[in-house]
Formats: C-alpha cells, structure tokens, sequence
C-alpha cells in the first residue's frame, strides 16, 4: 500500500509515524512546501523574545531523522499543486528546481492547514507588516527586529498568537499595542473573565485598543501608519496579522471535494472526505463540537494529532472514529495563567442552550501554606440537566491541572453538581484538601438543590432601588470604605445576626462581599430567619475587575460605584 500525505506539522507527521507502526511494509511519501516537516507552531512567538534561543529547538523533527527512525520518505519544498482523486494521483512541484511530477497513491491524506487570514485592505504587501505562522514567518520578523531595532509594533488580532507576541515583544523592550474589532481579547472566553486578561496586559504596558477596526496600512518614513476606522491612526515601526487563521483548502477545493465552514474541508468521524480514499486532518478540515455537537473549526495541536492517528488506524483497516473537539487551551499571559475547555456562556447561549454558573476565587493551594495566590474560577452548566457544557480559568498556579480536570468530567459527561465527588490529590503546597473543582461542583449542588440562589454581575444594575429590595454588603467597614456598589448597605456578616431587625422582612435581600463565601454565608442566615435572599455570584472583586474593564474599553467616567 502506497500513502502520499499531503503537509507535516502536526497532522501529517503523527499519520506517518502511526502508519509504520501499523504497517512496516507500507510506501509512505509526505510532501511538505515549507522546509520544515514537524515543528513547534506554539514556540514561534518564545523565539522571537529570546525565550527559546536555538532555532533548532523549533523543529522536533528533520527528514533525516524521520526517515532513519520510520523509514518514512520526506520530500520539504515539494509543494503539491492539483489533486486527481478519480486517477488517484497527485501533481507535485518542486520548489527548488521548478520541476514538476505526478505521484500515485493507493491512500491520500491531506494535511494542509490553514493561513493567516489576510484582510482585504490596502498595505499588507509592506515589508513592515508580518504574519506569524511558519518557521519561516518566525525568521522574517526575528531578522527584522536584529536588523532595524524597532522600538513599537502594533498587532492587529488578540487571540494566543498576538498574546504571545505582545508579551515576547514587551520583554525586548518594545511598545506594544493590539488592536481587536471585538471589545475584548480572547474570544474564547467570556467578557467577564477576558477582563483579568486585559487587566495583566495592561499592568505589563500593552497598551490595547479593542472594539477598532484596521482598514489598511500606509509606510510613513521608517514606520508604518495604522488606518483605523473612525479614529486616528496608530504609527509603529512594524506590524505583524493576527487576526486569526483560514483553512488552506484551494486544493480540496479545485478537486471537487465537499467543503464546509469557511471553506474547511468536511470529513465524516473516521476523517474520510467525500472522495475515495482520500482523508483530511488538522486546521483544515470541519469537525463536531464534542460539547454542542455543532460544526466547528477549532485550530489546536491536539485535535490535529488525534485527527492523524484516527486516520492513520483507518487506513490500516482499523475502526477508529473522532468524537469531536471541545477546543481546551491555556496560554501563558506574563505572569498569569488562562485556561478554557469546552464552551463559554456566550456561545451557550448563541446555541440555545439554557444555562447557568458559578465563580469562585479559590486559592491555588492550602490558606496556610505560604504562597498560595487566588484564582478565579467559572463554570458553565447546564441549568435543567447540570450537564457540564464549560470552564474558564484565570490565575496563577494551578490553574492549568484544575482545566484539565474540568475537561476531563466535560469529556465524561459529568453534571457539574458530580465534581464534589472527585477525589483529587492534596497536599498544602499544591491543593486544599477540598480541592478548588470540588468547590465548584458543591455549589453547583447548592444551587440544583435550592439552597443557593444568586444573582450576577451583569444584573446589579437592574437591582431594584426604590425601596422594595434591601442590597447587603456584608464585607468589614474597612473593606466596605475602599469601595463598594452604590446603593448597598454595609452590615459584616459577624454582626448580622445581632441586627438582623434591621432588614425589612418581606423583601428579597441581595447580598455580596468580596469572592462570594460571606455572602454565602449570610444568605443561609437570612434564609435560616425567613428572608429570600441571593448571592452576589463572583463577590465584589470580580464585579469590580469586570466594571472597571468595560469603563476603560468603553472610556466611561461613571461607573456605579463611589470611591
């Protein structure tokens, strides 16, 4: 059996590895247009900020040592350039020499991957303005910088790539601005939980401009303007595109294969496409959410290598079957952590599903192990079922374990009131003995069996403030005079059954403090003395980051708050 795999990377590189595992006397041919057959996509930006220092540390693997460990023939700046799916061919160009060729195949698999996408706006064509995709890409921008020492780049895009540049850039010293046509960065999280994400950007002198859009880019003497719309422009030395990446799908596309979502290549769960004999894996191809079941495109090393072993045991006349993405990530933001898994609330909702969830703000480990640093913590469920549909954390230790965790019981199945019951490892320097995922999946419980109600963020302002509800901050009289939400009245919760008479029965009591435990605490004792009463979900603190956030993108002086 003869296999030709289109692209390396991640994808094709793990099917022919899989393949000689499965099949020593298999021909297998991978054709990869760039000059690098397996490499770190996710330590590009390191190198550019001197993080990662040897080049060599990019690329995991060479053709030499591919094929003197899997006898697996490497043909790099060999570009496949037509597919013949009905004579099982495929026409090749080799980039050094110009020569071109047919190679047969008895199987195909095609791992193209995607390109930076490209706006169609004028000045991108500058030798000022870069993607980041390729070793290649990583190699421009790093020559330039050695080269021409600039002192400020403006990124158009803020997801993991033009995070990690910014940070990377910011510790060679340069200015830093990203632009963002949404008014947040990360789309895979919520706005809320994007807040703290914006907020160590910003600690760390990454100056953001989101909910702008670049229409273009214009050399002015030895920089580059940035064209915005509706505002004035931004000047920089350089720019780099990260506006996010397009499935590379021309060729699928010019052999009649059936495609999908932004012209992605759809492949059923064995990853065949509609051809004969002819697979597709990585970036380029439509896949399930495992959570939602939707068609999605999620562009993560992960899926790519479980998608090339998939197809790689099918071609081997196994019966492996892809179950879906559920896209979980976490990225490094200078000194803080982010994680995502599953779904965020937004899209939840975008999806029709009914949902509700808990934050916290947990320490990382045991309270009186010294160290310890808070994380913050929300969970997205299911409101009818408690079906686990999501997390998002941010933080600092830990935070990356507690994701995997979460993922883990989202894969399973688990309800999220179910995460009480994991027995997780504890230790004072790494835990509490009930773990920050046991936690949430308590209150969880709470709230399926009624003994917590709450109310969030985003309702404060909705609050009735003519009397007919009684607002309780139940934090000390210290905490209460650094800032508070207007309107609340300051009883501490240690005082609160000894004047208790004076809140009004017959009233709901919507009560907070700082994270949310208090609080808690109080709305058992108002309940205990026939009050209905709810929770702040969050506590001040994250009401406060997430207010003070959409002030400054919004450029509000009044907040709601008095200082």
């Amino acid at each position: 059996m003869k296999i030709v795999i289109v692209g390396g990377v991640a994808g094709g590189a793990t099917a022919a590895a899989r393949l000689r595992r499965l099949d020593e006397q298999a021909e297998i041919i991978v054709f990869e247009r760039s000059g690098y057959i397996s490499y770190a996509n996710c330590g590009l930006p390191y190198y550019i900020g001197d993080i990662i220092t040897d080049p060599e540390e990019l690329t995991l693997q060479t053709p030499e040592s591919f094929f003197s460990r899997f006898r697996v023939t490497m043909k790099v700046r060999h570009e496949v350039i037509a597919l013949h799916p009905k004579e099982h061919t495929v026409t090749v160009k080799n980039l050094e020499s110009g020569e071109e060729f047919e190679e047969s195949y008895d199987k195909l698999i095609l791992s193209p991957g995607a390109k930076p996408t490209q706006p169609r706006i004028p000045g991108t064509a500058s030798d000022k303005v870069f993607t980041l995709r390729t070793v290649e890409d990583t190699f421009r921008i790093k020559e330039y910088i050695q080269k021409n020492h600039p002192r400020s780049a403006v990124l158009s895009g803020g997801g993991f790539i033009g995070l990690e540049l910014a940070e990377n850039l910011r510790r060679l010293g340069m200015e830093v601005t990203i632009v963002q046509r949404p008014k947040q960065l990360m789309n895979p999280f919520d706005s809320d939980m994007a807040a703290f994400i914006h907020g160590e950007m910003r600690k760390h002198g990454v100056k953001l401009a989101l909910g702008h859009t670049v229409e273009g880019f214009e050399e002015k003497g030895d920089g580059v303007e940035v064209l915005l719309k509706d505002e004035a422009p931004l000047f920089a030395d350089m720019v780099v595109l990260a506006i996010g990446v397009t499935p590379d799908t021309v060729l699928a596309k010019d052999a009649g294969l059936e495609l999908g979502i932004k012209g992605s290549i759809i492949v059923n769960d064995r990853m065949e496409t509609s051809a004969s004999d002819v697979y597709a894996v990585g970036d380029a191809v439509q896949v399930k959410h495992y959570v939602t079941g939707q068609d999605v495109l999620i562009s993560l090393a992960g899926p790519a290598n479980k998608q090339g072993r998939i197809a790689a045991d099918n071609i081997c006349g196994r019966d492996s079957r892809y179950r879906g993405a559920m896209g979980s990530s976490v990225i490094q933001v200078f000194d803080m952590t982010a994680a995502v898994t599953g779904i965020n609330e937004t899209n939840a909702k975008k999806a029709g599903l009914i949902v509700d969830k808990v934050i916290l703000s947990p320490m990382s480990h045991a309270g009186y192990y010294p160290g310890g640093k808070v994380m913050t913590m929300k969970v997205v469920f299911e409101k009818e079922t408690g079906r686990l549909l999501g997390a998002q954390i941010v933080g600092y230790e830990g935070v990356d374990k507690r994701i995997d965790v979460l993922a883990a019981a989202i894969h399973a199945g688990m309800k999220a009131a179910d995460l009480k019951e994991l027995d997780l490892a504890y230790a004072p320097p790494y835990s509490s003995a009930k773990d920050p995922v046991n936690m949430a999946g308590f209150m969880a419980e709470n709230i399926a069996q009624g003994i917590l109600k709450q109310f969030h963020p985003e309702e404060v302002k909705e609050l009735p403030r003519d009397g007919s509800a009684v607002l309780l901050d139940v934090r000390t009289e210290g905490e209460y005079s650094r800032g508070h939400i207007e309107d609340f009245i300051n009883i501490p919760v240690d005082e609160l059954r000894e004047r208790i008479n004076e809140i009004e029965k017959g009233k709901p009591v919507y009560v907070m403090c700082q994270s949310g435990l208090r609080s808690y605490i109080a709305v058992r004792i108002l309940t205990g003395c026939g009050y209905d009463a709810y929770n702040l979900s969050g506590g001040f603190r994250f009401y406060d980051a997430v207010n003070n956030d959409r002030c400054l993108i919004e450029s509000a002086t009044a907040c709601g708050m008095d200082r």
